[in-house]
């Protein structure tokens, strides 16, 4: 299937109703101003989104009577596109005409149109943002902590209740972003329950998504690329039914303005402390740093502003937790893993690089453990590849029901399942895809991994297919009777296809949600 033709666009419109006459002595100069009036010329526009920086735009163009037309769209950038039409009387020429923006941003659409036959120019307009928007790092900054009153009421969430986050206009957040990179955790847990953000509080309370799930006694984060509300705010949705304490650490977000655009890189592996692999061998102690040369690693070039990591802390020998951090600054008052002991916890984490190319990771428990780090992507200047947001989450696999063609049914141990986001291409449209992955209905311990897959969809189908490669990197982890999320940024193979690897010895229940995707045109 190809799902970026079931995402959600952006249309704006300017009605006839706001065309501009202007006229030159003449035919239809001189008629009577009723008769002018009746008979005004007009251009409807309405322009809707095609990928992440292109338009296409309906123009319907009504002249005085019968008439040649001479037509010009400026699109705002500095280009224009010209056509002539002879239309007829009663007749309008309606017509798409595309467009695609070197950079994100908005842009003034001018379409003039010349009716040669009666000496009359009519002009509408309308600004149009694209969806696209490009990514600016942001200090690990506290935006919600419902324990200490930090950007909300000094009390719990209450089961079943929504807590309101300013972010457009909110540290240094503009009041133009579109999304924001949001570290959400959930803590005080004393039932099971799970947490939505959406960009309203209806839609919030109605999702039927989530981004984090939670049990008793369990203090959960899990990244969320969120999308902002209209007002500005996102909002936070205890879909529990006790009451629990929220906290949201930002760390970048997106706007329709040239900053920063992503680039995919295979998953890699450049930290395991067990390893001594881009750290000194053995548990990190705690309450003690080290620093990660994230620049010349997996293809990481220097200039860049942040990178997408999947950061894992595993047998850890008390509670604690990870921050995620530009080298060279003061130690945030943040969190992007949190962890009991003896437990393994996996966190995608967007951090900023620091100006010598590194990060730092600090154990923030009083006791070692062992850390382990990815590298899925980084954001750079250089690449153009915009964030377009679904706005709202879509789910797009539930093994717990049947769905495409697929049965309802776990994904079995030591195997993998696959989605087919774009058709058959050896040109993928889209440069990377941002899931929420859930893994539900252990039934013991394991790992999932999500990786682009080799084939064809057609392969699949003619059974010419491929056995992909068995990943070693792992998304989020799990144990017996958990709920586990995490976000997962990948490319799609050659195809558009992705695999979800179940990596344990049990079956499982696998979830996946469209939070949105990049791309560069």
């Amino acid at each position: 299937m190809d799902m970026l033709k079931n995402l959600p666009t952006k249309t704006f419109t300017s009605p006839a109703g706001r065309t501009v006459v202007s006229q030159e002595p003449g035919v239809w100069a001189d008629l009577p101003a009723p008769v002018q009036a009746a008979s005004a010329p007009s251009i409807d526009l309405e322009a809707t989104s095609t990928s992440a920086h292109a338009f296409e735009l309906m123009t319907d163009i009504a002249p005085n009577g019968a008439a040649a037309i001479d037509v010009t769209i400026a699109w705002g950038d500095g280009t224009a596109d010209t056509f002539a039409a002879q239309v007829a009387t009663g007749q309008t020429d309606l017509r798409i005409t595309r467009h695609k923006y070197g950079v994100v941003g908005s842009f003034d659409i001018k379409v003039t149109a010349r009716d040669t036959s009666h000496a009359v120019d009519f002009v509408n307009q309308l600004r149009v943002t694209t969806l696209g928007a490009e990514f600016t790092p942001h200090a690990p900054t506290r935006l919600l902590d419902t324990r200490l009153g930090v950007g909300g009421p000094l009390a719990k969430v209450p089961a079943r209740s929504t807590v309101a986050l300013k972010v457009a206009g909110a540290g240094q957040i503009p009041a133009g972003a579109s999304a924001a990179v949001l570290n959400v955790t959930v803590t005080s847990t004393t039932d099971t329950g799970h947490i939505s953000v959406q960009p309203s509080k209806y839609l919030a309370e109605r999702a039927t998504t989530s981004n984090l799930n939670y049990v008793a006694g369990q203090t959960v984060p899990n990244l969320v690329i969120a999308t902002v509300g209209a007002d500005g705010y996102v909002y936070l949705f205890n879909a529990g039914w006790q009451p629990v304490d929220l906290l949201a650490d930002v760390t970048g977000y997106f706007a329709p303005t040239p900053a920063s655009g992503y680039k995919s890189v295979p998953q890699t592996r450049i930290v395991d402390t067990r390893e001594g692999l881009g750290a000194p061998l053995g548990q990190v102690p705690g309450l003690t740093n080290f620093d990660v040369a994230v620049v010349g690693r997996n293809g990481v070039p220097s200039g860049v502003t942040a990178v997408a990591i999947n950061l894992t802390v595993t047998d850890p020998k008390g509670d604690g937790h990870l921050i995620a951090y530009p080298s060279g600054q003061a130690t945030p008052t943040t969190s992007n893993v949190n962890f009991v002991g003896g437990q393994t916890v996996a966190n995608a984490v967007i951090v900023p690089v620091g100006v010598d190319g590194k990060i730092t990771i600090r154990n923030g428990s009083w006791n070692s453990a062992d850390v382990v780090l990815d590298i899925v992507g980084y954001y750079t200047p250089d690449s153009r590849s915009a964030l377009a947001p679904v706005g709202v989450p879509i789910r797009i696999l539930d093994t717990r029901v049947p769905s495409s063609g697929r049965p309802a049914g776990p994904v079995p141990a030591r195997s993998y399942v696959n989605l087919a986001l774009e058709g058959d291409t050896t040109a993928p449209d889209v440069d990377g895809w941002v899931l929420n992955t859930t893994v539900t209905n252990t039934k013991g311990a394991g790992f999932l991994s999500v990786a682009p897959d080799p084939n064809f969809w057609s392969n699949y189908k003619d059974g010419t297919a491929v056995t992909p490669q068995r990943p070693v990197s792992s998304t989020l982890n799990w144990t017996a009777d958990a709920t586990v999320p995490n976000v997962a940024q990948t490319p799609g193979g050659k195809g558009g296809i992705i695999d979800f690897w179940n990596q344990g010895w049990e079956a499982a229940d696998l979830l996946v949600d469209m939070l949105g995707y990049y791309q560069s045109n």
